[in-house]
């Protein structure tokens, strides 16, 4: 077995216990900041892309890849930090992830042509995938006990809020200095993180194994894997669900993870243990973030589109409403860590955030064109608190399962498994949605032969824009052609919610599932 190499951990032969302290303190709020700008980037450059079609005159497709490439970049190399992480130490990783994630968006800043900043934007998806597998393995070796559930309570907190409020954040830069300023925002936080370093450094233990290699043959497998996915994802709504394209991204994917698995079951220092995921506790924990992104991540995607184009809201209406929505997570996450502390089981706040997501996605069925706001306040809280009660405590709780030298590798598939499902949930979301508008259309559509298309009227409407369309039609018909889209929209909406409730109830079912196997296996261990 391979020697390990360990370094002073913070607080113990790094001088006083209040210097220790000082250092964990340090080392924390850098984390939190750069974990702040990553899902900033994923929630908040959309609010930029109009402006950014018009100053660089963008095409559509180009366009929509600054979006999807980040995204794309993410997904496919946050499983693959985190194996490197193990290897080359966890503040190397993080620092170098910080690194190339300020330098990408410094390009974005000055980017001339929209090929470029797609570009930037997928180097700064690979620094974003560093900072988030890296930052938790971090402070999952630097904090023991209570203090590790505050310090991912806070991780869980900081990256809900930039999720968000991403947005909001996004479009006052916008307003106030343009677009530019937005990514200038994302190369200026984590090049005050590099900062912290040198503390980092100094301070914290980092185990890894010596004579290990990075698992090159297995990452460039996994990336491909995961190109092939996000892709197909990506382009799903572009190019047809069904369309030969597509379907032979997802069968690429199928085909590649398969090769994937043989080859790291042949591998010494394989870039995924394939052990972690034969544990059925850990599999149960990280497919909790997965509820969230389909019960949670998805409204605050479409539903501000729902409010300004079924409820006639204004888009500050509608962004003000949100916060309801996002509210919990500004105290749920801090709340949970308390508790846990105070011995409250961290699996019945699980389950009850579970719980909570499918009560969530019932009570939203109550909204309604011209809802009275103070009966659909208590569903948005209960959808919110939902996500707020299980973010930060499911990566504590999960890398805590896992031996030190493999923290990153989970923390890599935990959030791997995290922004996957976000990107599945709100493409499945879009393309339900449109399917669904398609449906109820069809016939009334006859009528106004002038609207165009029928699929691209129904994907301009699933997009919360229903005025476009209705440009189209003669002045005369515009109120009655309204309103076959509004009523058109609004019940495709409370279709798609009760599908979302379904797959997190399903995910319920299979998480307690994967949970009593666990025990029985104890029971019959014991």
């Amino acid at each position: 077995m391979a020697a390990q190499t360990e370094f002073p951990l913070v607080g113990e032969g790094a001088g006083p216990e209040g210097s220790g302290r000082r250092r964990q303190t340090l080392i924390l709020v850098a984390v939190l900041l750069a974990v702040l700008v990553v899902p900033m980037s994923i929630s908040g450059t959309g609010v930029a892309l109009p402006y950014i079609g018009s100053d660089l005159d963008a095409g559509l497709v180009p366009l929509q890849w600054v979006v999807n490439a980040f995204n794309v970049a993410f997904a496919c190399f946050t499983l693959a930090w985190g194996s490197v992480a193990d290897i080359i130490g966890r503040v190397r990783a993080f620092a170098l992830g910080a690194t190339i994630y300020a330098a990408a968006s410094l390009v974005s800043v000055f980017a001339g042509d929209v090929i470029l900043l797609d570009a930037a934007r997928a180097l700064a998806g690979i620094g974003g995938a560093a900072i988030f597998a890296c930052g938790a393995a971090l402070l999952s070796t630097v904090f023991e006990g209570p203090a590790r559930g505050r310090a991912f309570a806070l991780f869980g907190t900081v990256a809900g809020v930039g999720v968000s409020f991403g947005p909001s954040l996004s479009g006052l830069l916008i307003e106030s200095a343009g677009w530019r300023w937005v990514f200038a925002v994302h190369a200026i936080v984590p090049a005050l993180v590099l900062l912290a370093v040198p503390t980092m450094v100094r301070a914290v233990r980092e185990t890894r194994t010596e004579g290990a290699r990075i698992d090159v043959r297995g990452s460039a497998l996994f990336v491909l894997a995961m190109l092939l996915l996000t892709t197909g994802i990506a382009q799903g709504s572009q190019w047809g669900w069904a369309s030969p394209g597509v379907l032979g991204l997802f069968a690429g994917t199928i085909v590649v993870l398969a090769v994937f698995v043989a080859v790291e079951k042949r591998t010494e220092h394989p870039m995924l243990d394939l052990g972690i995921v034969a544990d059925r506790r850990f599999m149960a924990l990280c497919l909790v973030p997965v509820a969230g992104s389909f019960g949670f991540v998805t409204m605050l995607t479409y539903l501000p589109g729902y409010l300004t184009a079924v409820g006639g809201w204004s888009s500050g209406a509608a962004g003000a409403t949100m916060l309801m929505l996002t509210a919990p997570m500004l105290v749920l996450p801090l709340v949970t860590a308390k508790l846990v502390a105070r011995g409250v089981p961290a699996m019945r706040i699980i389950r009850l955030s579970l719980v909570l997501l499918v009560l969530g996605a019932v009570g939203l069925q109550l909204f309604r064109p011209g809802i009275n706001l103070g009966l659909v306040a208590l569903p948005m809280l209960v959808t919110g608190a939902g996500f707020a009660l299980a973010a930060g405590l499911v990566d504590g709780q999960a890398l805590a399962l896992v031996a030190p030298e493999r923290a990153g590798m989970a923390a890599g598939l935990l959030n791997t498994l995290r922004l996957g499902s976000e990107a599945v949930a709100v493409a499945v979301y879009g393309s339900l949605l449109a399917t669904v508008i398609s449906g109820r259309t069809r016939d009334g559509l006859a009528d106004f032969a002038d609207a165009g298309d029928p699929a691209t009227v129904a994907g301009t409407v699933a997009s919360g824009n229903i005025s476009g369309p209705v440009g189209h039609v003669a002045e005369a018909r515009r109120g009655s052609f309204t309103d076959l889209l509004v009523h058109a929209y609004d019940g495709a909406f409370h279709t798609v919610l009760w599908v979302l409730g379904g797959i997190c109830l399903a995910l319920l079912v299979l998480i307690a599932a994967l949970l009593n196997g666990r025990k029985a296996e104890q029971a019959a261990a014991d």
